[in-house]
């Protein structure tokens, strides 16, 4: 399957491991190929993009969702500290996502892709063959990401307010348009 996958959605998968890293994730799920998608180049990124979404804040609500840094935070409140802001304050000075941790600072080796992820993966097959293109890429990745909109990559969008069925339809019309 990966043999269809063009660089830059070779890239997402890859990239989708070092999220999953980043975040002390013991697996890789659809959240971690969406801020890799994110991340990234092509039509998913341009139609995530298109909806106002950035890879800082999105990688927070990630890590705030999946529980990684409520403890700190949590601990950190009861000091007078408000992590929020203390992120706000590093973004401003020095770029977004600059409290981020490193890529593979967490865990080391291979991190496996839950059942979700890989379900996301072999629907953005089908996508590409929906759509009748011979190679696949982070467009149809993230239309297999967002297949099924309970997802947890799903939930995390709908949590920004995004209207899945307009990224649906602009990631679908930027493949068509590639594609032409």
């Amino acid at each position: 399957m990966f043999e269809r996958f063009t660089k830059e959605a070779r890239g997402a998968v890859i990239g989708a491991q070092q999220e999953a890293r980043a975040l002390s994730s013991r697996t890789i799920g659809t959240e971690h190929l969406l801020l890799a998608l994110l991340d990234g180049e092509g039509p998913a990124a341009e139609a995530l993009r298109g909806q106002g979404l950035r890879a800082g804040p999105l990688r927070a609500t990630v890590a705030r969702r999946s529980g990684t840094g409520d403890l700190d935070a949590d601990a950190l409140r009861t000091l007078g500290i408000d992590l929020d802001a203390v992120r706000r304050a590093a973004e401003d000075s020095f770029g977004e996502g600059a409290l981020d941790a490193p890529a593979g600072r967490f865990r080391k080796g291979h991190i496996p892709f839950t059942a979700e992820s890989k379900k996301a993966l072999e629907l953005s097959l089908r996508h590409a063959v929906r759509l009748k293109h011979q190679r696949l890429g982070t467009g149809h990745i993230l239309l297999g990401v967002l297949h099924d909109g309970g997802s947890e990559a799903a939930r995390v969008l709908g949590a920004e307010g995004v209207d899945l069925a307009s990224v649906r339809a602009e990631v679908t019309r930027l493949l068509e348009a590639e594609a032409a």
